[in-house]
């Protein structure tokens, strides 16, 4: 029978904290023989924290264009401080480019973000009726093209066979 340790979840914490600041030399097997604790068990430590910092920090959408503003702001906040690596590593972790993070922020602080984004979506309805409009009209001037092909096809058979024309 198998008896299972129990680690404390400072001592989790603390590991994965060493697993995660480690240099490029150190192997996750290293540190776990360093800890002596099993490989398996770091990982499924390492696999169970990104799941819960996945689940607290991720947008409801993945593409950051589409971020809601609440999103943007809690991504300003999270990625104030960092710089050089640690900013890129944050951004890949969240599919986010620091040129984002800055365009998020000038956004942010001027005023006049919320009255262009109105504007653009007042525009982009003006332009889906102007265009569901002129679908119509060609759709309806297809029609009557059709019509007149028809009648002057009739037209055409009418006289032939009246006038002893041949076809």
């Amino acid at each position: 029978m198998k008896t299972y340790k129990r680690y404390s979840a400072g001592f989790k914490e603390q590991a994965l904290v060493k697993v995660y600041s480690r240099s490029n030399d150190q192997t996750i097997e290293l540190i776990a023989n360093e800890l002596n604790i099993n490989v398996t068990t770091l990982k499924d430590w390492m696999r169970q924290s990104k799941k819960t910092s996945n689940n607290a920090a991720s947008p409801t959408s993945t593409r950051p264009m589409d971020w809601s503003p609440e999103e943007r702001l809690a991504a300003l906040q999270q990625s104030y401080g960092l710089l050089g690596e640690d900013l890129n590593a944050w951004c890949r972790e969240r599919g986010v480019f620091s040129h984002q993070l800055e365009q998020w922020k000038a956004n942010f602080c001027s005023h006049n973000e919320v009255d262009r984004q109105r504007e653009e979506v007042s525009a982009l309805r003006a332009l889906k009726v102007e265009n569901q409009s002129l679908e119509r009209e060609l759709l309806r001037k297809d029609k009557a093209l059709a019509e007149a092909a028809a009648l002057l096809v009739l037209q055409k058979k009418f006289r032939a066979l009246l006038g002893g024309e041949a076809e």
